[in-house]
């Protein structure tokens, strides 16, 4: 562990930032902090197998973090279990060079404050970016790294935009951020990442270690050091999921492991590469919908003949389309938390497997290496492969924040 960058994960979830910044081999993991019980079972075993931490027991902290001063100075709690707290481990280091994370990104998405007859003024995770301040306000790194959905820029709860507050209070408590944060929308499928979806990656430095420079490092990060670790071409579906065995619908149903399943299982076996139960009804409505791109008719492409369609398989309405078959030869569409509810957005386009994704896939799609295990439920690993940030951007992140740490840091030092 020597000589690596000592870093703090905050909302964690199952691992898809830190998983990245442990790829690049130049990162410390000290503590990831999540308060959900699935993520941080799989944190701990994929610290402890993957990145050989023998105390991960430790570093994953379960906790609730708006309880601040408890995360810091330890707690003893029914729900939580008991802990040192995260000083504890943090003194144990000698401090932190980098804190990463980002707060729960529902309040701030465009598609929650539709969802929602308020618009998502009245929900607490408006403000978790406070809890997150607290902790870098604590550890003093030299930068952070504050990970969200592009609706935070518009985002509204209050009086004044969140991304004002958050830029001020993170510039009074010591840190340089841009004030023009669209070139920090990033679309990760420039990075290799083969399913849409775009992130802002606010990158705060510490003024007291950065100094006046701080603007053109910045300036730079987003316009020539990260952009260097983009991929040469995008990926698509087929390049991510085409060699995974295929599953293909039984005649009648059986069990594994307990559930019930509608698809042969994969041979060779697959770790969470198992299909979710489909009803008759819908495998015929997958038929219908992937033979219709393959053979090239094109009648359901429209939103309006899937939510016609919709109607008259199911007899209710609906104001969106609830089918989608991702696209062979493009990246994904979005794969979201949601997914551990519903499938139907996430429908395999192959005409003889008549079925929605399987974790293994999604975690694909999200650039999770085969490698991690996903443990509990498919329902909580779809949930925490659609919280994640993809680990194939990450370790360009990381690396590009390498470069700042060293590189730049580096240079200031000199001048001093």
């Amino acid at each position: 562990m020597r000589n690596r960058i000592r870093s703090i994960d905050l909302f964690a979830g199952c691992g898809g930032l830190m998983e990245g910044f442990e790829q690049s081999g130049h990162y410390q993991t000290v503590a990831a902090v999540e308060w959900e019980k699935a993520p941080c079972n799989n944190l701990r075993e994929r610290l402890r197998t993957k990145w050989h931490y023998e105390d991960a027991d430790m570093r994953v902290l379960r906790f609730d973090i708006q309880r601040t001063e408890e995360l810091f100075n330890g707690w003893d709690d029914p729900e939580y279990g008991k802990s040192d707290g995260l000083d504890s481990l943090v003194n144990q280091t000698g401090g932190i060079d980098i804190i990463v994370g980002g707060p729960p990104c529902q309040a701030y998405s465009i598609a929650g404050r539709v969802r929602d007859e308020h618009g998502m003024k009245n929900d607490y995770r408006n403000y978790l970016f406070e809890s997150y301040l607290k902790v870098v306000k604590k550890y003093s790194p030299k930068i952070f790294v504050f990970e969200n959905v592009p609706g935070i820029l518009s985002a509204q709860p209050g009086e004044r935009p969140i991304i004002e507050i958050i830029q001020e209070q993170f510039s009074e408590n010591g840190y340089y951020l841009l004030l023009d944060l669209k070139n920090a929308i990033i679309d990760f499928t420039e990075y290799g990442v083969p399913q849409n979806r775009s992130r802002i990656i606010i990158l705060g430095l510490n003024k007291d270690f950065f100094g006046e420079e701080s603007e053109e490092i910045l300036r730079k990060f987003y316009s020539d050091i990260l952009p260097a670790y983009k991929a040469k071409q995008k990926e698509t579906v087929r390049e991510a999921i085409g060699d995974l065995p295929k599953l293909y619908p039984l005649e009648n149903d059986e069990k594994f492991e307990g559930r019930r399943i509608s698809h042969s299982l994969p041979d060779p076996f697959v770790p969470n590469h198992v299909a979710r139960w489909q009803s008759k009804r819908d495998i015929e409505v997958f038929r219908t919908l992937t033979t219709d791109i393959e053979s090239g008719r094109n009648e359901y492409l429209t939103t309006e003949s899937l939510k016609k369609l919709y109607t008259k398989v199911t007899g209710r309405k609906s104001n969106v389309h609830k089918y989608h078959v991702i696209k062979w030869d493009e990246p994904s569409n979005l794969i979201p938390a949601h997914l551990y509810k519903d499938g139907l957005r996430h429908i395999h386009p192959d005409t003889a497997q008549l079925r929605t994704i399987t974790v293994r896939e999604a975690a694909r799609l999200q650039t999770f290496d085969d490698d991690y295990i996903f443990y509990g439920s498919a329902g909580d690993a779809y949930k925490m492969i659609g919280n994640a940030v993809p680990p194939r951007f990450s370790k360009c992140l990381a690396d590009a924040v390498y470069e700042v740490l060293t590189k730049y840091a580096g240079d200031r030092q000199k001048k001093r």
